[in-house]
């Protein structure tokens, strides 16, 4: 990954069916509308998409279908990330050779805490055992760790590791690493309320989930921004708000798919044991939405 594939590139949510099975349909549709809506590239596999409930099986064929409906009009980028080392390696080996993805995003270990020089190693063995571009994935809410800025300065120095998503919601931080960036390693938000405060700081785009329930205000952001048309980025910046606000509302992915879903947009359930929402819960998103126009398609 390099700044020429800059821009807004969704996290991908997976579309699923009343028995919690991979929708096919609803992801080729899904992947349909995201191109059609102007995006730059498609993340399968991230948070927002459950990789946590998934299989590997399940994630392979995830990522065959994206890749298959993309057909080359945009490059896909796959999350293989996991716990273990050797776990990543086989998956990334896979996706490489069955699937033929563009770039994978690895997420660091969770749960376990690993140490920045356990990270490195973890990030070194990886690259090495590809010749895929690799985006980094910081999530410490979620994960419970994260790179600091030295260890993402040394990552960066891989050739194959060539951006990071940075999804910690400290803009002191991501300011930190856009001083990073170079023609060869990008960096992206994964906090949608932060898009434009990273296009303004120097960064080269997000990694954005709520695309997949509001493609048009995201896309808006980014259009008016290259435009030079300052003041529409800023409204539909602040556009995003509620249904970011709306997030807290249950457990994710439940808001944005019921979003998504409510405005037109292929979801389905999340899988088990995330829930549909509580009755009050939902009237809420449902108020909160009300600020959107469905989605034309």
């Amino acid at each position: 990954m390099s700044n020429e594939f800059q821009g807004i590139v969704p996290a991908m949510i997976t579309p699923l069916d009343e028995h919690e099975e991979i929708d096919e349909p609803g992801l080729r549709d899904l992947t349909e509308i995201l191109i059609n809506k102007g995006v730059h590239g498609l993340f399968a596999l991230g948070t927002n998409g459950e990789f946590f409930s998934l299989t590997d099986d399940e994630k392979v064929r995830v990522a065959s279908i994206v890749k298959d409906q993309a057909a080359g009009r945009v490059p896909v980028f796959a999350g293989t990330g996991g716990y273990t080392t050797r776990g990543v390696i086989e998956l990334n080996r896979r996706m490489a050779e069955e699937v033929g993805v563009n770039g994978l995003s690895i997420i660091t270990p969770y749960f376990n805490g690993a140490t920045q020089a356990e990270l490195i190693m973890h990030y070194e063995r990886i690259a090495e055992a590809t010749d895929l571009p690799i985006l980094l994935y910081t999530i410490p809410a979620k994960a419970g760790v994260t790179l600091t800025i030295p260890s993402v300065a040394t990552l960066s120095e891989i050739p194959n590791i060539r951006a990071i998503k940075d999804s910690g919601g400290d803009f002191d931080r991501l300011v930190q690493l856009i001083r990073l960036r170079r023609d060869d390693f990008a960096v992206f938000t994964g906090t949608d309320s932060m898009i434009l405060w990273t296009l303004m700081a120097g960064g080269d785009g997000a990694v954005a989930a709520t695309t997949n329930a509001v493609p048009d205000v995201v896309m808006t952001i980014w259009n008016a921004w290259q435009a030079g048309d300052f003041e529409t980025a800023r409204e539909a910046q602040e556009k995003l708000r509620p249904l970011r606000n709306a997030f807290a509302l249950g457990t994710m992915p439940s808001v944005l798919k019921t979003a998504a879903a409510l405005l037109g947009m292929p979801a389905g359930p999340a899988r088990s044991p995330v829930q549909a929402l509580e009755p009050e819960a939902l009237e809420k998103l449902k108020q909160a939405i009300k600020v959107y126009d469905r989605v034309e398609r």
